[in-house]
């Protein structure tokens, strides 16, 4: 047994059995059971109580919205099934684990830090939902559309609470995270589906046609909105998860499946979360904009507050305020634990528990600034462009190695601890397009697929000949 394996071994052992650093052993692999219920979980959850409202503060029209993210959120589902779950089912490793043999140790901490922090800051906008819900039995002020900072005293405490509690389960490891989804996933799922039937109740819905009706051919964005179309509501829904799908961030996740067929279950999230509770909680939001509060807002040129904990108590009360606690929690558990592996990826001999608590700590700090909440549709965008070219790495890499004649995993072959074909890679296709979209006023969404397939070819073709001219000289 050579030393670097034992070494590892020892890093395993100290690491709480999560296997962080070596393949997941078939006697710990799961069924597509467990995925389902964390998939279900994890995106019926606390963005989408924030999200289906802010889709209706951009005046998208009704089939922009239905359709769109019917063909959006199928197109999310073909990416995990046929990208990262059969590269997960082959490799069976983290995504950093995997990153590490292909760019080296010294290129992916940089990217590890930026992960783990960015997975903080999502995790903090859902310990920001939850709030709201906690906090309306102490008659807490609730977050503004524009706010950014705390705005008192009782709001700073809840969230330090919530933030502890979601840190706790989360460092359990991936078992608790699952088995938590699991449980919580069919109440939240009922509380969406209530809260939908409610709002079509308060809004006089009789048939399919009044329905269309809520959107109808859409109007004009809310002030601080910019308006969507299909293809807005279709790219954007494709890629709010592009970081899992194609960057290949769910990697960690589907190393545990015994099959790549169990990357048809993010269709439970996509499509219970990501369209019903999307759907559902845009209604609940079209409740309160008819309220004379919210026509006293828009009349003065503000947008009326997306406060998830007080518009679902409006529509089915206590129950509502426990569904969006629970959506919070389901969502800010798996995240922080991806976080977590981030930060172990560049502290490997620190335990499992305590990355974890360190990446928990960090998302309840992001947690008090309700800006990362209330800009959540801008966050997700630039979140997903950021960390989706870096997945295309490892996915060219797996597909096309042999045709471009490029080594595997060559950063762990050549002992090399800075793969420079990866970082200009992701440099010349971030830059580009990022570049064209502030340059253009492009949304971004819009360029994240571009610039993934750019980063690609780019590692590709710089990978050829740079392994060529090492192995010639």
């Amino acid at each position: 047994m050579s030393q670097n394996h034992q070494e590892e071994i020892v890093i395993e052992e100290l690491a709480g059995g999560e296997f962080e650093r070596e393949p997941v052993p078939q006697s710990n692999l799961k069924s597509w059971k467990s995925f389902l219920g964390m998939y279900a979980g994890e995106h019926a959850a606390g963005t989408e109580f924030v999200i289906g409202p802010l889709f209706l503060t951009t005046g998208v029209s009704a089939f922009d919205l239905i359709i769109g993210l019917l063909l959006g959120n199928l197109m999310a589902v073909i990416s995990w099934r046929f990208l990262t779950s059969e590269i997960a089912v082959k490799r069976r490793l983290t995504l950093y684990y995997q990153l590490e043999k292909i760019c080296g140790k010294k290129l992916v901490v940089g990217y590890n830090l930026a992960n783990g922090i960015l997975f903080c800051f999502l995790a903090g906008a859902m310990i920001t939902v939850s709030a709201t819900a906690v906090g309306i039995p102490f008659d807490m002020e609730m977050p503004k559309l524009t706010d950014t900072m705390p705005n008192g005293p009782t709001w700073i405490i809840i969230v330090l609470v919530l933030g502890a509690v979601i840190s706790l389960i989360a460092s359990k490891g991936y078992d608790t995270v699952s088995k938590a989804a699991n449980w919580m996933s069919p109440i939240i799922v009922l509380a969406f589906l209530a809260c939908g039937i409610v709002a079509l109740q308060q809004l006089g819905v009789g048939s399919f046609q009044d329905f269309w009706n809520i959107w109808g051919e859409g109007g004009e964005p809310f002030p601080g909105q910019i308006k969507y179309t299909f293809w807005h509501v279709f790219f954007w829904s494709w890629f709010a998860n592009a970081a899992m799908h194609i960057g290949m961030s769910d990697l960690s996740v589907f190393r545990f499946a015994k099959k790549a067929s169990s990357g048809w279950t993010t269709a439970a999230g996509m499509y219970v979360g990501h369209y019903m509770a999307w759907i559902a909680a845009a209604l609940i939001y079209a409740v309160y904009v008819q309220t004379p509060e919210a026509q006293a807002l828009l009349a003065q040129g503000e947008a009326p507050n997306v406060a998830p904990g007080p518009l679902a108590y409006n529509a089915i009360g206590i129950f509502g305020i426990i569904a969006v606690v629970l959506a919070g929690w389901t969502t800010a558990n798996p995240t922080i634990y991806r976080a977590g592996l981030a930060f172990q990826a560049i502290m490997p001999k620190a335990s499992t528990f305590w990355v974890t608590i360190l990446a928990g700590s960090i998302a309840t700090i992001a947690g008090l600034f309700p800006a990362f909440a209330m800009k959540l549709l801008d966050f997700v965008a630039l979140y997903g462009f950021i960390l989706a070219p870096v997945g295309a790495v490892i996915v060219f890499e797996h597909f096309f190695h042999k045709q471009a004649g490029i080594v595997q995993n060559y950063a762990e072959v050549a002992n090399i601890k800075f793969n420079k074909s990866v970082l200009l890679a992701w440099g010349i296709s971030f830059g580009l397009f990022y570049f064209i979209s502030v340059q253009f006023n492009v949304f971004l969404s819009f360029v994240t697929l571009p610039a993934w397939l750019l980063c690609g070819v780019l590692f590709l073709v710089l990978s050829k000949y740079s392994q060529k001219k090492i192995t010639t000289s």
